[in-house]
């Protein structure tokens, strides 16, 4: 009977703990998201789509991340600055998020 009721209160502590957590690909998903509409609000208009428009076509573009995150932060050209206090930390990895996404997937030869 003893053995029951640990087994039961290990179970239910296990449920407890597991139901708070957002799976991973959940939260992977929400960041994609989020990215996307933080991305909407402030690239779209410039880059439509991750394509060219008034700036250059995101999709598939060969810069590292590290570079891209700099370009937002302190402009290039026409692009303007978008400091901390505009796009947060956070926001700035979910649209990186969001642009890998876009990402298109280069054909191979058939």
């Amino acid at each position: 009977m003893k053995i029951f009721f640990v087994i039961l209160l290990v179970s239910c502590c296990w449920m407890a703990c597991t139901a708070r957590r957002m799976p991973a690909s959940s939260q992977a998903s929400a960041e994609v998201e989020h990215g996307r509409d933080k991305y909407m609000q402030y690239c779209q208009k410039c880059h439509p789509m991750g394509e060219s428009g008034l700036g250059p076509a995101l999709n598939n573009s060969p810069a590292p991340g590290f570079v891209k995150r700099f370009q937002v932060r302190h402009g290039l050209g026409a692009m303007p600055a978008f400091k901390k206090d505009v796009i947060s930390k956070a926001d700035l990895h979910d649209i990186m998020r969001y642009m890998k996404s876009m990402k298109r997937e280069e054909k191979l030869p058939s």
